[in-house]
C-alpha cells in the first residue's frame, strides 16, 4: 500500500466524531511547560511527548519527568497513527546525545528514565549502538538509574537488537500498537509477526519485557483480548492499552471512543491470561506513569 492510497483511506473516514468529555485532558501550567522545554533545547534534546502531541504533557512535564526521544526527530517510516515527522532522509545523529541525556536527567532528578527514538531504517544498524550508548552514559552519571527503553524494530536484525539486549536496559519496550488486522493501514511499514519476535527475543535474553497497543482504530474486543494473548505468549510482562486520540487532520481518524469501564475488562483479561501487569486507560500511554509502573512490578515480582 503506497502513501497515497493510505491518505485515501484516512479522507474515507467517517465524520470526525465528538471527544467526550472523559478524553479531555487539561494542558498545564504553561510556566512549568515552557520551564522545562527550555531545559530541554539548551542541550538539543526532542522528547516522544512533544512530538507525538501526547495528551499527558502538562502532568508529566509538571513532575517533572519525560520520555526522551533520541536519533532525531525524523521518523523514515509513515504509520498514520503518529504525529512524528516522516521523511526518509532523516537527521544526522548527534553523537552527544547519550551524555547530554544523562546530564539533563541529572539536573531534573531522574531516577527513572524512558529512551525512545524515531524509527531509522537509513542506519546500519537501525541506531541500536546509540540506545546502548544512552543506556550507559544514564548509568554512568546516575547511580542507581532505572532505564527503560521504547524501541523501533531494528527490521527484526538480531545483531542491532542484541546491542540493545547487552546494554541491559531495565525495562526493554517495543510497541505492536494494534492488532495484527490494522497493520496494513495503521503500521503500513511495519510487520506485526516480526514485533512479536522482537519481544521474543527480549525475553528470551532474560529482559523484563514490555509493550502496548492503541485502540478505537476499528478493532474488537476479541481481536484486543487475542493480541493479549499473542503479547503473553511472545514473552511480555508489562503491557499498557490506551485510547487513540488523533493528533492531526492528516493522520487516521477515530473510529470509537471506548468507554473507561472497557479498559477495565481489558486490565482483567490481561491478568486473566498470565500477563504480570496491565496498565489500561484512556490517557494510558506506553511510558505514562512509567516510574510507578516499573516500581510496582519491582515490587511485585521479586
Amino acid at each position: 500500500m503506497d502513501r497515497t492510497q493510505i491518505q485515501n483511506q484516512i479522507k474515507s473516514n467517517k465524520p470526525h466524531k465528538r471527544l467526550p468529555e472523559w478524553a479531555k485532558r487539561p494542558l498545564g501550567r504553561p510556566s512549568v511547560l515552557h520551564e522545562l522545554k527550555s531545559t530541554l533545547r539548551k542541550r538539543g534534546l526532542s522528547t516522544v511527548c512533544e512530538s507525538a502531541r501526547c495528551p499527558n504533557i502538562g502532568e508529566c512535564f509538571s513532575k517533572p519527568t519525560a520520555t526522551f526521544m533520541i536519533l532525531g526527530s525524523v521518523c523514515t517510516r509513515k504509520c498514520t497513527f503518529c504525529n512524528v515527522t516522516k521523511n526518509e532522509q532523516a537527521q544526522k545523529t548527534d553523537s552527544n546525545e547519550p551524555e547530554n541525556i544523562a546530564l539533563t536527567s541529572f539536573e531534573m532528578g531522574l531516577k527513572h528514565v524512558v529512551v525512545t527514538s524515531v524509527t531509522r531504517d537509513d542506519l546500519s544498524d537501525g541506531g541500536a549502538s546509540h540506545f546502548a550508548s544512552t543506556i550507559k552514559a544514564l548509568r554512568d552519571k546516575i547511580s542507581g538509574i532505572s532505564v527503560e527503553v521504547l524501541t523501533p524494530d531494528f527490521n527484526g536484525v538480531k545483531s542491532s537488537l542484541e546491542k540493545v539486549f547487552l546494554a541491559r536496559p531495565n525495562i526493554f519496550n517495543h510497541n505492536v500498537e494494534t492488532i495484527k488486522r490494522l497493520y496494513p493501514r495503521v503500521r503500513p511499514e511495519a510487520d506485526y509477526d516480526r514485533s512479536l519476535d522482537v519481544l521474543r527475543s527480549a525475553k528470551e535474553f532474560g529482559l523484563t519485557v514490555k509493550s502496548g497497543i492503541m485502540v478505537g482504530l476499528g478493532e474488537t474486543k476479541a481481536e484486543v483480548i487475542e493480541t493479549l494473548k499473542d503479547l503473553k505468549d511472545a514473552g511480555c510482562d508489562i503491557v499498557t492499552i490506551g485510547q487513540y486520540l488523533r493528533p492531526k487532520r492528516e493522520n487516521l481518524e477515530v473510529v470509537d471512543y471506548i468507554e473507561p469501564e472497557v479498559f477495565k475488562e481489558y486490565e482483567e483479561e490481561g491478568l486473566k491470561l498470565g500477563l504480570k501487569q496491565v496498565f489500561a486507560g484512556t490517557f494510558v500511554r506506553s511510558s505514562y506513569n512509567a516510574d510507578k509502573v516499573f516500581e510496582d512490578y519491582e515490587k511485585n515480582n521479586i
